[in-house]
């Protein structure tokens, strides 16, 4: 066994994942854990859901307590920015020290995508990332009598919306295409998504650019719309997608296209680097070619194979990708994708709240989205990951039995 330590870059969901896997794996080395951010790492999805309305503890956020860290072994450093990586060498730079490896994992994530446009970058104007973006959002939410914009109709910026609506606040959604969710969810799914935040006193505003973010003499601002329409907000919230951290992959000479480039084993350019979570763009065999996935479960099952990877096995990408989002009553829950389906069909009903939405291609099942129905997520999750038949007629009969397909 090497003398060097094990180091993994990035304390988020995949670096402890990570951690914690190459450890099950059977490696007893040394085993740093680098992380920026001055806390131990935590859940990130409860930021803009649950922690805003205080369904949920700050302290719940944390994956695991300190005293998880010392009896796995496993060194974290946290407040600890990494400089630069020599990957010939196999040497990293924190604060002038270089520390030797034997593997390293690269698991940094990403930032938010910053809205280019005047104004943008002053107070009241809020970007959803770090736990202290969420204090600083929770704190100004609680104030009364807040006009809340939320540029951005995806998952952040709508889960940000229904947390401050059922603050009693005022919310407008800005979103530049022409229905919700767009990149994520098929036409049916964003109308009904769509009627979801009217009835509960959203305003949404569709097929709308922002052109400037105006300063008013009280400090409040004018959202201003390329059609001239102005918004007026005392906080803006935008969540127009984010961009993998690469910077230290790009220095290092590791392949990086809209994301650091792994291949099925989580593997760099560099053999004796891997990486995982939202900072890859990584192949899955499952599906052609490759995609970039921001994702809990992705961070989770990718970080597994990087262990495996690390530990000398050889474990292929194949899982079936699935994501959450929690707005008002409606949970819904994707596995899979719906782009490029022929045909869609509904079991439950819209009007109830509760309803599956599965997409195929040809005979095959890609996809299914559904709102309140977790049963049929998890048996969802089960028959695309089978590549079984699926008959519209079990679909559409809301007592047919999915889980006799498998």
């Amino acid at each position: 066994m090497s003398d060097r330590p094990m180091v993994i870059v990035g304390a988020g969901q995949a670096g402890l994942q990570l951690a914690d896997s190459v450890r099950r794996g059977g490696y007893d080395g040394e085993l740093l854990l680098l992380g920026e951010e001055p806390n131990l790492p935590y859940q990130r999805p409860p930021l803009s859901k649950q922690y805003l309305t205080d369904e949920l503890d700050e302290e719940r956020l944390l994956f695991r307590p300190e005293k998880f860290y010392a009896k796995k072994n496993i060194d974290i450093r946290i407040n600890t920015a990494v400089d630069a990586i020599n990957a010939s060498e196999k040497l990293v730079t924190v604060g002038g020290a270089t520390i030797p490896y034997s593997g390293l994992g690269l698991t940094t994530g990403a930032s938010v995508r910053r809205l280019p446009i005047p104004g943008a970058d002053g107070e009241g104007v809020v970007y959803l990332r770090t736990i202290e973006d969420a204090r600083n959002i929770k704190s100004q939410l609680s104030l009364t009598s807040r006009r809340v914009v939320a540029v951005g109709g995806g998952f952040i910026g709508l889960e940000i919306a229904a947390a401050a609506r059922e603050l009693g606040q005022s919310v407008t959604v800005v979103e530049a295409q022409e229905r919700l969710m767009a990149r994520v969810v098929a036409p049916q799914v964003s109308d009904y998504y769509l009627s979801l935040h009217e009835d509960h006193g959203v305003d949404v505003v569709l097929n709308a650019g922002v052109r400037e973010i105006e300063r008013l003499p009280d400090q409040s601002m004018n959202v201003a719309l390329d059609d001239d329409r102005r918004i007026p907000a005392d906080i803006v919230v935008v969540g127009i997608g984010s961009v993998p951290r690469t910077e230290l992959a790009d220095a290092a000479g590791l392949a990086c296209d809209n994301g650091i480039v792994v291949d099925e084993y989580a593997q760099t350019s560099d053999q004796n680097i891997v990486a995982a979570g939202d900072c890859t763009m990584h192949k899955n065999v499952r599906y052609d070619g490759s995609s970039r996935l921001e994702s809990v479960q992705n961070a989770v099952d990718q970080a597994k194979i990087a262990a495996a990877t690390l530990l000398g096995e050889r474990k292929a990408y194949d899982q079936v990708p699935w994501f959450w989002s929690d707005q008002f009553e409606a949970k819904l829950q994707m596995v899979g994708t719906s782009m490029g389906h022929d045909r869609a069909v509904l079991r439950g009903s819209l009007e109830e709240h509760a309803f599956s939405n599965f997409y195929f291609q040809g005979e095959q099942l890609i996809g299914v989205d559904s709102v309140n129905r977790p049963g049929d997520h998890i048996l969802s999750r089960k028959l695309i990951a089978a590549g079984v038949a699926v008959p519209e007629a079990t679909i559409t009969d809301i007592d047919g039995n999915l889980k006799a397909l498998l």
